[in-house]
Parts: C-alpha cells; sequence; structure tokens
C-alpha cells in the first residue's frame, strides 16, 4: 500500500522509521501523485488542505487525538480516523493525577518562609470531590488512576455511558456535576456545543475556592469570565496547558495571574512508538475493507 505523510517536515524523522518498523509492507511518501495514495497519515501542519485530489484514499488517519482543524474541511470525503494512543492516554492520566493531587493536599501551602503551618491539614481523598468532564479515552484513563487513591468521582458525558467505580452524568446535568466539583477536570473535545462552555455562569457553579485543571481545549474556557472568577475567589487556582492561541502570548494575563499555573501544551503528546502500532493495524483494516477503529462521527465532531 502506498500512504502519503501528510505532517509537519519537523515530524518525518521521527515518525518514518515507527510507523515502517510497524507497518513494513507500507511504501511511506511525502509527495506524489494524488491519485495513487491508497491512504493519507495526517497532522496539521503540513503542506495538505485540499484532499479532493486523493480520491483512491480509504482513510486518512489523524495522528492527532483531537480532529477539529481536520474534521471541518469540506475537501475530506475520505473516512477519517482519530488517534488513540495508549501512551497519550497514559501521559494525560499521569499529568492530571499529578495536578489533583497537589490540589487536594494543598502543596502550595506550605510555603518555606519559617511559618509552621500545622494546622493545615487536607481531608482524605474519601472527603474529596473530583469531576471529570468527557469520559471518552482520555476521561476513562484517568479516572482508572484516580479511583485506587478513593476520590468521589463523578463524570460527565453527552452520552452517560457507565464507567466503572464512577458516577457518570449525562448531557442535561452539567450543573449537577459542576455542583459537585471540589477538582474539575475538563477533557472535553472542541465542538460547537462545548466552545465558551465554562462561561461565567457555570463557573459560579463550582463550589468556592474550587481548582480547575484544563488539559483538553483551550476553546472551552472562557478566558475573561476564568480571570473573574479567580480574582473574586470563586475560582482558587486553574491549571492550564491549552489555550486559544498557542504558544500563549507572552503578554498574556494568564502568564502573570497568581491563581493560574500555565503548562505549554505537554500533558499528552502522541508517541510514536505506541501510536505507530494504532495506525499500521488501521492501515491494514482500511486496506482489507475490515471496520476501522476510532472513526470519526462527522455530526459530532469526534
Amino acid at each position: 500500500m502506498k500512504v502519503l505523510f501528510a505532517a509537519p517536515d519537523r515530524m518525518w524523522s521521527e515518525w518514518a522509521p515507527a510507523l515502517q518498523s510497524a507497518c513494513p509492507e507500507m511504501d511511506l511518501a511525502r509527495d506524489g501523485a494524488p491519485a495513487g495514495f491508497d491512504a493519507i497519515i495526517y497532522a496539521p501542519g503540513g503542506e495538505i488542505d485540499d484532499l479532493s485530489p486523493f480520491s483512491n484514499a480509504r482513510l486518512v488517519q489523524s495522528l492527532w487525538a483531537g480532529v477539529e482543524r481536520i474534521v471541518t474541511n469540506p475537501t475530506l470525503t475520505q473516512p477519517l480516523a482519530r488517534m488513540v494512543d495508549p501512551g497519550l492516554a497514559q501521559g494525560m492520566a499521569e499529568f492530571c493525577t499529578g495536578w489533583v493531587m497537589r490540589a487536594h493536599l494543598g502543596m502550595d501551602r506550605y510555603l518555606q518562609d519559617g511559618n509552621w503551618r500545622n494546622g493545615q491539614i487536607p481531608p482524605l481523598a474519601r472527603e474529596r470531590d473530583v469531576v471529570i468532564l468527557g469520559m471518552g479515552e482520555l476521561g476513562r484513563a484517568v479516572a482508572a488512576m484516580l479511583r485506587p487513591i478513593g476520590f468521589r468521582l463523578t463524570g460527565f458525558s453527552a452520552s452517560g455511558r457507565p464507567v466503572d467505580g464512577v458516577e457518570v452524568l449525562p448531557g442535561d446535568h452539567l450543573d449537577q456535576a459542576l455542583q459537585r466539583a471540589d477538582i474539575l477536570v475538563t477533557l472535553l473535545p472542541d465542538t460547537p456545543d462545548t466552545r465558551g462552555l465554562m462561561d461565567a455562569a457555570r463557573l459560579a457553579h463550582l463550589p468556592k475556592g474550587a481548582w480547575l485543571i484544563n488539559p483538553g481545549r483551550g476553546t472551552l474556557i472562557d478566558d475573561d469570565a476564568l480571570l473573574d472568577a479567580l480574582d473574586r475567589g470563586q475560582l482558587g487556582h486553574a491549571v492550564l496547558d491549552v489555550f486559544r492561541d498557542e504558544p500563549l502570548p507572552p503578554s498574556h494575563q494568564f502568564w502573570g495571574h497568581p491563581g493560574v499555573t500555565v503548562t505549554p501544551h505537554i500533558a499528552a503528546e502522541t508517541r510514536p512508538q505506541t501510536a505507530a502500532p494504532v495506525v499500521a493495524e488501521n492501515l491494514r483494516r482500511a486496506m482489507s475493507g475490515a471496520p476501522i477503529l476510532h472513526l470519526v462521527d462527522r455530526t459530532k465532531g469526534y
């Protein structure tokens, strides 16, 4: 099979060996006659925007978990698969667990300034409510890592699909989920329904002093409403890994705000060594006519 690698040049040196090792029968190329390709491996930032000439391609396989920058492409007529990478899920779970524990234990209280703050004892995990917005692959991975610690876990998803050890609330119970959230982890996809979802009204539903951890999508949060909630003490702290504009401009208020921790979109990265076998499996499925894994529902956008 002949496969086009339609991704930024910087990714080639790391991805090509992993992909060719996982799928040695693949002829992987960076250019060529569009009609000659059987599939496309895609990441935003490459040179290919018009997918209509690739009429013989049986699959467009995204290297990203988020597909909002391709699913709306009007020239996309081929089946589109999102990336579900076990390494990415593990990285996201570790990131979220680390910051949830920091929030839960109040680690930032213990300044090294000579003051003995012996009275500031955190509750046990079983007394703390953690709410996860978005119970897809990543949300379930985060829940699985948090569950053995003992937190009271609530999940929120449009479908309300059950998850072991988590009370999952369906799409019409968002406000109820927010009201429980001592610590809120946001992992919803970027869709027209989720953009700006965490506005002033929704932030007001959170318990006073709640922590918000957003490694999902920057478009989910109304930046001005978030800063106002922090300034008023409605929110205790916000850990933000994703933003509307990336890299986050040096002049942005988030950088200097004492209630915000900025991390540079490092919560979860697609790792070639763990993702390449996923790509290989889907390429083989597409060529054989078998069902494609992690196929995107274009009506939902994910």
